[in-house]
């Protein structure tokens, strides 16, 4: 068997490494939005529909590692220290914080992000969103930057949806179809 016969590793992990280096040369704060089950660590209380999203700057975490199959680092969530664990392949989008440039990408399969050790009550509407034959594919992640103040170092962005006409003054991703 030849090497174009056999499955190329994926490119996402070399796209988010990527990304994140041109947010810090260019001083933009690099956010990631993660799909959520089981496999994901992160601080639930901040899960919105099963998608949450996380400020990975270097001055908002310590220990960053963005490897091939996790990205893991420690950061402050309400003034308290947690360890982040997030699979590569459950990062649906990497954009800067400041003018929504990033890429997204696609959501993982359901059968992973729906699988029976997921805990409905803790992660709600996680199937309701993905692909289904009567919901067909998701359509892409944009950031909508709004005229707030920029988030500090290390701050959780506000779960609260913001936008034209909602109060907050943080992006918000919107599916655009």
């Amino acid at each position: 068997m030849s090497a174009f016969e056999t499955e190329a590793p994926s490119t996402r992990p070399y796209l988010i490494r990527a990304l994140h280096e041109w947010c810090a040369d260019n001083g933009f704060s690099p956010y990631i939005a993660v799909q959520v089950d089981a496999s994901v660590r992160v601080p639930m209380e901040f899960v919105k529909n099963g998608e949450i999203v996380l400020n990975v700057s270097m001055d908002a975490t310590s220990s960053l590692k963005l490897g091939n199959e996790f990205i893991e680092f420690k950061a402050r969530f309400g003034g308290v220290a947690r360890e982040i664990v997030v699979p590569v392949s459950h990062v649906i989008a990497i954009y800067a914080r400041e003018n929504g440039q990033g890429m997204a990408f696609p959501a993982p399969p359901v059968s992973t992000v729906a699988g029976p050790t997921l805990d409905a009550a803790v992660v709600p509407d996680v199937a309701s969103e993905t692909n289904t034959p009567d919901n067909p594919a998701r359509g892409p992640l944009r950031a909508v930057p709004s005229d707030g103040p920029p988030a500090e170092p290390g701050e959780q962005p506000d779960p609260t949806p913001t936008g034209p006409g909602r109060p907050g003054g943080r992006p918000q991703l919107k599916r655009v179809k």
